[in-house]
């Protein structure tokens, strides 16, 4: 009776241990990223990906190089809904409804917004490197290649 017991409570142990690893590594995504701009690769802006309370993973814009246009806070104009257009491009949420995919060590059935375009598109995400995230949004299926990638590098802490 021992024995069966001893071999359950291993069991649980080995189970619990595989869950809390996969769930760090899925969290290993949480923090802020600095994005650049696509043209010049200047620092454009920092987002700050965060795990929601529905398990999800989602980022959105914490700092902004340029936080005014025209003096006046920068609102996200590019929108094709016109009730979005006013909306400020500060706190907005880029990245939504990501999960983490063990089998392929990326976040994936998400998406991304673009402001500056003002379109969403499927997205995935991966670590090229420790604070290297390569962000892949794309129209369609991922394997069609029909998309665009970018690399925002991670960062200790929030932007002032």
């Amino acid at each position: 009776m021992k024995i069966k017991i001893t071999t359950v409570l291993i069991v649980i142990l080995v189970a619990i241990s595989t869950s809390v690893s996969a769930q760090s590594k899925a969290d290993k995504i949480v923090g802020y990223y600095l994005t650049l701009d696509e043209d010049t690769k200047a620092e454009k802006s920092q987002v700050q990906i965060y795990k929601h309370t529905n398990g999800k993973y989602y980022g959105k814009v914490v700092w902004l190089k340029e936080p005014n246009k025209d003096g006046k806070p920068k609102v996200d104009d590019q929108n094709p809904d016109a009730k979005l257009k006013n909306r400020p491009i500060m706190n907005l949420e880029l990245l939504k409804g990501f999960t983490y995919n063990a089998d392929d060590n990326e976040w994936s059935d998400g998406t991304i917004y673009n402001p500056t375009g003002g379109k969403t598109y499927n997205c995935y995400m991966n670590f090229e490197s420790a604070n290297s995230l390569k962000i892949r949004g794309f129209i369609g299926a991922s394997w069609m290649g029909l998309g665009k990638t970018a690399i925002w590098t991670k960062e200790p802490a929030l932007r002032k």
